[in-house]
């Protein structure tokens, strides 16, 4: 089978897409790192926790909603416990199974960081973009995930 290559404007388009993705990550990185406790990825497990009403989920539910192999997520979790971030806990009904549960902790450290993270992403992000260029790309990223998941 031979491979398409990409036009000018799709590799421009692609290239551009992926050096916003990594820079902004980068920047989201430092400010969370200057202004919390948290790192990035410690900032989207507790908001993926935050997110869920008893504010626990299962381990391969939490590495599946927010895209990480199980051995990474594994080791991050156990890095953000030993700091009281959150806590796993068994699975009655699974032995195997376990949940990553929020704490006290973690929840007034989320609330610490996400004003000045929200500011960064409004900064960075939303304020240069108009509301139908945020429309486009929120289209574009929702197909892109749906694709993705039914892979």
């Amino acid at each position: 089978m031979k491979t398409r290559g990409l036009s000018d404007e799709e590799e421009q388009t692609w290239r551009a897409l992926q050096l916003m993705q990594m820079r902004l990550s980068a920047e989201l990185a430092r400010q969370l790192a200057d202004d919390s406790n948290l790192s990035y990825p410690d900032y989207i497990v507790l908001v993926a926790l935050s997110a869920q009403p008893s504010g626990r989920i299962r381990m391969l539910e939490l590495a599946k909603l927010i895209g990480w192999e199980k051995s990474r997520l594994s080791h991050h979790v156990g890095r953000m416990g030993e700091r009281r971030l959150i806590v796993r806990e068994q699975c009655d009904s699974d032995r195997r199974g376990a949940y990553v549960a929020i704490t006290p902790q973690g929840r007034h450290d989320l609330e610490m960081a996400t004003p000045g993270h929200v500011d960064a992403v409004r900064r960075l992000f939303i304020d240069q973009l108009t509301r139908e260029e945020l429309a486009v790309i929120r289209h574009a990223s929702e197909a892109t995930l749906a694709r993705l998941e039914a892979t």
